[in-house]
């Protein structure tokens, strides 16, 4: 009888992780972005090794992250009202098109040697002004794909697990491959995968949003963006909560190459097993906030990890062999989305439907739009003086963050869980 029990309760745990997976338009959706997302880690492995390689130096590095993805800072706002506004599928559908376009001129550039860093930096632009444009349709399609309401925090956690596990396998397949056929065919695989992804979504069926006669210019939808935004406490807080992070706890991420090279005296494996252990831990943690049946406890998390986050990243710059740095990068990456998971889904639960793609955008703002100041900081300070100093500094702040969020838990947690009670997401 109590083997039975124990296969039940084991049963309805794996159909609770994979549960948004019933809804078919998701299904269509997470097989051609899982193809596609292998792809996309192989080309991010291959630039900053490439980058690197090219420069030498890590200055250049925080500068490719910036021009990277300085234009969501920039755009997001304004697309998250055309977001909003219009029809999301077909505005990720074009987004993946130019995508698929932007990666083929990489390979061709890299394939036929003629690739220099200014070229590197002009597509990086494009990059990133392409993905103001899909990150806040991305977030809140997700919304859109899945039948129960109910199953969004599902969605979002399997959505980083896809993102993860593709962070798990693309690099290691890049680490490889660069050393066997250069970073050239990197790109080249992910500008083919992009197919995948774009067949996906073209599949995908849903009903068209009901749109007002005559929409609210965008002057003041912008307007009543913000004013929502950061006239509602808890979705203010987890937005400067993300941006502080994106500025101090994720940059690290951008000096994985040098600190591959310079502090474990590796080479493009190196970078590629370090990547890959920290999309394990990332792994593991989404797969554990899928398994999650309510987004009661999200506070917590976020209150915890953020914490434990800051003391990793403390914790790498005083590692210089490779079995110690591994550990250090999966409980890194592990934190770092059970934090992302945990907002990511609060606010989509907290938003008005209306007010969502705004929302969204603004979170793609602070998380996206925020990184690249900080990799221009993070490469700006390692090249004078030098990582493991760099990651101490940036380890402090976000730990100064966790700290912050911890002592306010009670009174932050007080501000969000009647907004989520009112729009039906506690059973």
């Amino acid at each position: 009888m109590w083997f039975n029990d124990i296969s039940s309760s084991s049963i309805n745990s794996i159909r609770n992780i994979f549960s948004s997976l019933y809804s078919k338009n998701y299904r269509i959706y997470f097989i051609g972005q899982g193809i596609s997302l292998i792809g996309t880690w192989m080309q991010n492995i291959a630039m900053s090794w490439m980058v690197y390689r090219l420069t030498g130096s890590v200055f250049l590095l925080g500068v490719i992250g910036f021009t990277n993805q300085i234009p969501s800072f920039i755009l997001s706002p304004f697309t998250g009202v055309l977001t909003d506004r219009y029809n999301r599928l077909k505005i990720m559908r074009w987004a993946q098109v130019f995508f698929m376009l932007q990666a083929f001129v990489i390979a061709i550039l890299v394939l036929f040697n003629l690739i220099a860093v200014w070229h590197i930096i002009a597509l990086s632009v494009i990059f990133g002004i392409i993905s103001a444009f899909d990150a806040p349709a991305r977030q809140a399609l997700v919304m859109d794909l899945i039948d129960n309401p109910r199953n969004i925090g599902n969605a979002i956690a399997l959505n980083s697990a896809l993102f993860n596990g593709a962070r798990l396998l693309g690099p290691a397949i890049a680490g490889f491959a660069i050393v066997l056929v250069g970073e050239g065919v990197c790109f080249l695989i992910n500008a083919c995968s992009f197919l995948a992804v774009i067949i996906a979504l073209t599949l995908i069926n849903i009903p068209a949003r009901v749109r007002a006669a005559e929409p609210t210019p965008i002057k003041k939808s912008l307007k009543e963006g913000v004013h929502y935004t950061f006239d509602t406490p808890p979705i203010r807080i987890l937005i400067i909560l993300v941006a502080v992070l994106s500025l101090a706890g994720l940059p690290y991420i951008v000096l994985l190459p040098a600190y591959a090279k310079e502090i474990l005296h590796g080479d493009s494996d190196t970078l590629g097993y370090l990547m890959s252990a920290m999309g394990a831990g990332a792994f593991l943690a989404a797969l554990y906030m899928a398994s999650r049946k309510t987004v009661a406890g999200l506070p917590k998390i976020i209150s915890i990890t953020v914490f434990l986050m800051g003391l990793a990243i403390i914790t790498a710059s005083f590692v210089q062999e490779l079995y110690f740095a591994l550990p250090v990068f999966f409980f890194g990456g592990l934190f770092m989305i059970l934090t992302l998971a945990s907002v990511n889904t609060l606010l989509q639960t907290l938003a008005a439907e209306n007010m969502r793609g705004r929302v969204m955008s603004f979170y793609a703002m602070a998380l996206m739009g925020t990184t690249p100041i900080g990799n221009l900081i993070a490469g700006s300070v390692a090249s004078g003086m030098g990582i493991p100093h760099t990651l101490q500094i940036f380890g402090l702040i976000t730990l100064g963050a966790g700290a912050l969020f911890l002592i306010n838990f009670k009174k932050w947690n007080a501000y969000m869980l009647p907004v989520i009670q009112k729009n039906g997401y506690l059973s």
